[in-house]
């Protein structure tokens, strides 16, 4: 079972302790993160005036709407790699079938050769008669 973690954390210049069971380098990732999207609103005009619970809002919001589109990337990305895999399954399929082919074919040429040898060995073989009786 994993061990419950304790991991203290800056965001935005408070510590706190965060526990989970996730690493401790996650957690820090996931404090980094906050303070990221922290930073990118205290650099907005007039954010400051705004008051706690509406930048708590909208940050939330901001990282909502991060999270949707990760998640339509990664959704996108599985159908892409869904239609790459049944591509290379197909190309497979299609490889069996065009070496069954090439086999079929070295199969048929052979006996061709075959019959081809057997024609010009009875040709020899008529033309020597012919001569013969001539």
């Amino acid at each position: 079972m994993k061990k419950k973690n304790d991991v203290e954390v800056l965001i935005d210049g408070r510590k706190y302790t965060l526990c989970g069971f996730e690493s401790p380098e996650y957690i820090q990732k996931i404090a980094s993160y906050i303070n990221r999207k922290l930073a990118e609103f205290h650099k907005q005009e007039g954010y400051a005036r705004l008051d706690l619970d509406l930048r708590n809002t909208l940050l939330a919001i901001n990282i909502a709407d991060d999270y949707y589109k990760e998640k339509k990337k990664a959704s996108e990305y599985r159908t892409e790699t869904q239609l790459k895999d049944k591509m290379v399954l197909d190309m497979k399929h299609e490889i069996i079938e065009l070496q069954d082919t090439i086999k079929k074919l070295e199969k048929e040429r052979n006996e061709f050769r075959d019959s081809v040898e057997k024609l010009e060995k009875k040709q020899v073989e008529l033309e020597t008669r012919l001569k013969q009786k001539r």
